[in-house]
């Protein structure tokens, strides 16, 4: 039974190098599962290669497998990209054009502040690499 907490991918390895798999799957879009699928098109479907970190040297090339990730981490990583930056140009939008009421500068500078937002997150990428990160184990057919 699947754990209503996790979000899982079927995907297949690609490559084994050290400690580092890498694992493809295959994104599919929402609407493909929908009834009306045969109106989509194969651009609804991208192919895609996810690292995992795994130091037990059960697995090898070829090998179908399942990635499991937990959910609440695509709500932070959502927050992350998308919600905090969007706060944070509102934010200085209005503290710019309060303090400027220049529209032009006001809007400059609500986009400016995303530079140092970004390169500070960069300054994490490590520690994003391992809160942000898949398990994987063996699909077992029974």
């Amino acid at each position: 039974m699947q754990d209503p907490k996790k979000i899982d991918h079927e995907g297949t390895i690609l490559e084994i190098k050290d400690s580092k798999i890498t694992v493809g799957i295959i994104n599919v879009s929402a609407c493909a599962a929908c009834h009306a699928k045969g109106a989509c098109t194969m651009s609804d479907m991208q192919e895609k290669s996810i690292d995992v970190i795994d130091y037990s040297n059960k697995f090898t090339i070829g090998e179908k497998v399942n990635l499991s990730y937990r959910e609440s981490l695509g709500w932070l990583a959502m927050f992350i990209a998308y919600v905090l930056p969007f706060i944070l140009v509102v934010l200085a939008l209005i503290i710019a054009t309060a303090f400027t009421n220049n529209e032009l500068i006001s809007g400059i500078s609500a986009l400016a502040i995303l530079l140092p937002y970004y390169i500070i997150l960069s300054f994490f990428k490590g520690r994003f690499k391992k809160t942000f990160s898949f398990t994987i184990e063996k699909i077992v057919n029974i």
